[in-house]
């Protein structure tokens, strides 16, 4: 058992352990840990995240280019890396005595850093859940065992976790609390050089190495065919924190940060399934969805996920908003066809699509995530 400090240093200076292992997390990490700060000045920060959560405050024990790994077959060639990981992890918590962890998303590692935190007695507050309601539904109980409370961020998460016995509260969505771009679309694209008359399609491959590896190539060659038809179209890949630059060598087009309104100001994307694609359905932007994977890990995830659709933009709109493309269907003939439309504004498909995505917002909860998980954590800190 780790023994803990005087009750009012907890309240007042509390150390507080934060896990995010992708580059999602390390967005809603960083936005979490300035709302900590604001609420408790002298708090110790420790963690590991990536660079929006160490600009915030956090002592980072690792960072994403090291955690963001996924797939079956891919965490199993890194299980040395993540043991040792852990053995740090575990010692840093008793030897800075820690008076909150709280993991985010991430499960591989962080269901196992919650039942460690609970078998030394120190509270656990789960940020973003894991998607247990899409495949490995025995991790509810985990959640329901280790978690002392869960603050999710999805609208329907929260009665399918209490039905379960989990300690759960709909905290909104935090990608509502990010402020939008300083500049307008005209002044944004000229920075960029880009002309601002002409469309523009952002390619987001993925916010990990392997991901890019695995889609720039297909989305590169899926740009280029809706060059060829209507070259007017302006490509440029949206690249996020945390990736070598050199997994971009080669590419056809031009690279600029995701964070800066690529999302917003694009006429339409072409996105990997993941968080972007409830950014995109949030500035309703128009896009066509794609997944690949590891051979082997497609298989099994074949078996095991169970959801009617993959985009989360989809899941939150309960229909299929944006069209989806998994593996072996996503081609760069498919993916071209798709995009064509969305970049016409007069299309009836970019009209139908627009006013889906817009219903997502509604969705979503009010702004204010942050604020309301540091609610939840002073609950447990005290």
């Amino acid at each position: 058992m780790i023994s803990h400090r005087d009750t009012e240093t907890q309240r007042e200076a509390p150390t507080i352990f934060i896990s995010a292992g992708e580059e999602s997390g390390d967005l809603h990490g960083g936005a979490l840990a300035a709302a900590l700060r604001e609420r408790f000045p002298r708090a110790r920060l420790l963690g590991l995240g990536g660079a929006r959560m160490e600009a915030a405050g956090v002592e980072l024990m690792a960072g994403l280019q090291e955690l963001a790994v996924m797939g079956f077959a891919e965490v199993i060639r890194h299980l040395p890396f993540f043991y040792r990981l852990r053995q740090r992890v575990w010692a840093a918590l008793a030897a800075e005595r820690v008076d909150l962890v709280i993991p985010i998303d991430y499960p591989g590692f962080n269901l196992r850093l919650a039942r460690h935190a609970r078998e030394s007695g120190i509270p656990v507050l789960y940020y973003i859940a894991p998607q247990v309601w899409a495949w490995h539904k025995s991790r509810v109980r985990d959640l329901a065992r280790d978690a002392d409370r869960v603050a999710v961020v999805l609208p329907f998460e929260e009665d399918f976790l209490r039905g379960a016995g989990v300690a759960a509260r709909f905290v909104g969505h935090p990608l509502l609390d990010r402020d939008p771009p300083v500049q307008d679309r005209d002044a944004w694209a000229r920075s960029l050089g880009l002309d601002p008359a002409r469309p523009v399609l952002g390619l987001f491959p993925g916010s990990r190495a392997q991901e890019v590896r695995r889609h720039l190539a297909l989305f590169s060659e899926a740009a280029r065919r809706v060059v060829k038809r209507r070259p007017e179209v302006q490509p440029v890949i949206g690249t996020p924190g945390g990736i070598d630059p050199a997994v971009y060598e080669g590419a056809l087009w031009p690279r600029v940060p995701s964070a800066g309104g690529l999302l917003q100001y694009a006429t339409a994307a072409l996105v990997k399934s993941g968080t972007t694609t409830l950014e995109a359905g949030i500035a309703a932007t128009p896009m066509v969805v794609v997944y690949r994977m590891n051979a082997a890990s497609y298989a099994m995830a074949k078996r095991l996920v169970k959801v009617p659709h993959i985009a989360l933009a989809n899941l939150i709109a309960d229909e299929r908003v944006a069209p989806e493309f998994v593996q072996d269907a996503a081609t760069p003939d498919a993916l071209a066809a798709a995009l064509l439309p969305l970049l016409d504004p007069r299309s009836p498909e970019r009209v139908v699509m627009v006013e889906g995505l817009r219903k997502i917002q509604g969705k979503l909860g009010g702004a204010g995530a942050s604020r309301r998980v540091v609610e939840i954590a002073a609950e447990l800190i005290s």
